[in-house]
């Protein structure tokens, strides 16, 4: 599927969207069936593995919010920056606040949804803010 910008654009609104809704259903949602997501080289395959990533993530911090900082289409890719902010109060958490910025490489397939996406974001610091919380980390 060739992917034009204002395309994308909304299909990345979308897709924070379903992160903030804190339903992680509706992040998988975003992925093609067999669709990945691998965060820091951790790899979901197919909607269920990707549901329980995004779960997770909404489970240690139920207040979370992503946001996004910028979309565009690099070559056969489309890459999506993003900033997450929350505070670690889930179960086991510490209660620090966290505020981390990371990005994805999408693979978008025919369908016009994530057939592949590669996350990254900095573990380091990201385990620093849950340790010190993000204030205390710098």
């Amino acid at each position: 599927m060739k992917v034009e910008a204002a395309w994308l654009r909304d299909f990345a609104r979308r897709y924070t969207a379903a992160w903030c809704s804190r339903e992680a259903a509706r992040v998988a949602a975003s992925f093609a069936p067999n669709g990945s997501l691998s965060v820091n080289g951790a790899l979901a395959a197919g909607r269920g593995a990707i549901t329980e990533v995004a779960q997770g993530f909404m489970t240690a911090f139920p207040d979370m919010e992503l946001q996004m900082d910028d979309v565009r289409i690099e070559g056969d890719r489309a890459v999506y920056h993003w900033t997450f902010i929350g505070t670690n109060n889930g179960p086991g958490g510490r209660g620090h606040r966290v505020r981390f910025s990371g990005f994805e490489k999408w693979k978008i397939g025919e369908d016009g949804l994530i057939a592949e996406s590669l996350g990254h974001f900095d573990s380091a610091e990201y385990q620093r803010q849950l340790e010190r919380g993000v204030e205390k980390s710098r």
